[in-house]
């Protein structure tokens, strides 16, 4: 298997959206949309799509 720069860095980053994924997940439990929006300084869209994307891995 061949291992590249673009694959390397797609592993060791772990944010979408600028989100810590892992943080994400632990306050989604806790927090409201409109809470993790401010929380994390992105608009409620992208709080859909980071909910969407946790549901499908």
């Amino acid at each position: 298997m061949r291992n590249s720069e673009k694959g390397a860095l797609s592993h060791s980053n772990r944010e979408i959206f600028g989100v810590d994924f892992h943080d994400f997940m632990i306050k989604e439990q806790n927090d409201t949309s409109m809470e993790l929006a401010s929380e994390f300084g992105i608009s409620l869209r992208e709080v859909k799509n980071l909910k969407k994307h946790l549901n499908r891995s």
